[in-house]
């Protein structure tokens, strides 16, 4: 049986980093090289030939769960023909789920946010790429709007930050129907009279 190819240094590390980011959600910082190299298949030794420590390799992995190719990967799969409450309760679960996400994986590693050197590198990708993105999904529909699209995104944005953070919304998250209810309908139920 031939032995397989053996894998680049940066291919090695990017394979550690990959089997250490399920783990951070799991055990925060306490991971330990022990369970790193059980979830890569290799051997302890391994990792210290491709990092110069667990933090090393921590951060790194820090940096790639922060990623944010999933949630650009759910903005690109929000049907921009469907109706506008549908594709902005997609647009919120997207939301959701890349803030749930960081919202996790702050809590493990005790942080309190990002630190600034991933907020300049996500700030630039937001206006890149995903900004055009969640543009997109206003359409046509943005001349309806009572209030710039720019506008509009930035509070979709905030209220489905502090609807989806269990501490801001007391452990009752809001879902996206919710969400874009509010945004949409308002809290005024058309049909009730107003009480004197």
């Amino acid at each position: 049986m031939p032995r397989a190819t053996p894998l680049t240094p940066d291919q090695r590390r990017a394979s550690l980093v990959e089997a250490t980011v399920p783990l951070l959600f799991e055990h925060g910082r306490a991971v330990t090289t022990r369970q790193i190299a059980g979830a890569a298949g290799v051997a302890e030794g391994t990792i210290f030939r491709a990092f110069a420590s667990k933090d090393e390799l921590v951060e790194a992995a820090v940096r790639a769960a922060l990623e944010p190719e999933r949630y650009e990967a759910d903005l690109r799969a929000i049907d921009l023909d469907a109706p506008l409450r549908e594709r902005l309760e997609a647009l919120v679960t997207a939301m959701q789920q890349r803030f749930s996400r960081v919202f996790l994986l702050m809590d493990r590693l005790g942080m309190v946010s990002p630190d600034k050197e991933h907020r300049r590198e996500f700030r630039k990708r937001w206006d890149a790429r995903l900004e055009p993105l969640v543009r997109d999904v206003l359409g046509a529909d943005a001349a309806r709007l009572r209030i710039e699209p720019e506008r509009a995104l930035h509070v979709i944005r905030l209220l489905t930050f502090a609807g989806s953070h269990p501490g801001i919304a007391d452990g009752r998250t809001l879902s996206p129907r919710e969400i874009v209810d509010v945004l949409l309908d308002g809290l005024l139920d058309p049909t009730r009279e107003r009480e004197d």
